[in-house]
This record gives C-alpha cells, structure tokens and sequence, in this order.
C-alpha cells in the first residue's frame, strides 16, 4: 500500500523554526530517526519511508504553504495514490499549543495551505493532522505570530508532541485513520 504525507511549511533559512513550518520540522523529525533523506524533486523535497508493509511518500512542498496544493496534486498523481491514503501535517491556530488533532475530512479552518489543496483536489475530503500552535497574539499580528519563532516554553515541549505526531502517521498508515483517532486525539 502506497501513502502520501505532506509537512506544510515554507521553504527558506527564515522559516525554518516558525510555527508556519511545524509541518516540515514533523516530517524532518521524521526522516532523522528513520536514516532517511529528502531530495529535490517536482514542487517539493520528497523522501521514501517504509513502515509496516507500507511504503509512504513524505513530502515537503517547495511551493511556499499558501500554494500547496499544486504540489500535493502533482505527487497524488504521479504515485498514484488515492485520496483516502493523503494525510496532510498542519499548523492550527485554534487549537491549544501542541494540541494533535486527526481528522477524516474537513475545511480549511482559515487555513490557506489547506484552501489552495481544497481547490486543487476539488475536495475537502483528505485526511488532516493538525498541530496546535496557539493563538498568543494580538489583534491584527496573525501572520507575524505564525510566521514567528517558538519561545522558549514550546521549545521545551516540541519534541515530546513531535513523537506524538510521528505516532500518528505511522498509526494512519498502518491500522487507518479512524483507529487512529480514536487512540490518538484525546492524549
């Protein structure tokens, strides 16, 4: 069986620990404790992980987040993978910091990675693991918020909630996404 697992994030030195990109730092994570390494490749840095029988496509669109959905059609149909088998990894500002939250199918919450994936598949129906980052800022200063550093606080906790969400995606892969919610999104 064939997955597809995209990290939202953008690419670029400036980006690299900002809540924005918890979905590259997942996927990186990831790819670290696996031994495994991300090429550039068609609209994204793409790596092959097998686990449990299955062979998962890892990929981090070079696309920039608001324009993901580009990247995530092309390998949909380049490997051959059906939508049911996609989990895209997200930041979410409604939910608490390090919140995990796995969902089936949804909207985009405001969320304009997930809006342009939305309009490129023509669905909403994909699975969806959201990272909490919280919503600390003041009126009027979201994109500086999420396109800022983690403090010191989620520092500390990142890589406890990043295991998490690499349990996750195995859990997606390997016993499907309803099993996985319900094991997974009340911890």
């Amino acid at each position: 069986m064939k997955y597809l697992v995209v990290g939202l994030g953008n690419i670029g030195a400036e980006y690299i620990n900002t809540r924005h990109n918890i979905g590259f730092t997942i996927l990186d994570a990831l790819a670290d404790a696996s031994n495994i390494v991300f090429t550039s490749k068609r609209y994204a840095y793409t790596a092959n992980y097998k686990f449990k029988g299955r062979n998962i496509v890892l990929i981090k669109p070079t696309t920039y987040v608001n324009l993901s959905g580009k990247a995530v059609n092309y390998w949909l149909q380049k490997e051959k993978i059906p939508i049911d088998k996609l989990l895209v990894v997200v930041d979410d500002l409604a939910l608490p910091f390090g919140t995990l939250r796995l969902k089936e199918k949804g909207g985009d919450a405001g969320h304009n990675g997930l809006k342009d994936i939305n309009a490129s598949l023509g669905t909403q129906n994909y699975a969806r693991l959201r990272f909490g980052i919280g919503s600390n800022f003041n009126v009027g200063h979201q994109v500086d918020y999420v396109l800022g550093n983690w403090n010191k606080e989620e520092l500390s906790a990142i890589p406890e909630r990043i295991d998490k969400a690499i349990d996750i995606i195995k859990g997606f892969a390997s016993i499907g996404v309803k099993r996985t919610m319900n094991q997974y999104n009340n911890s």
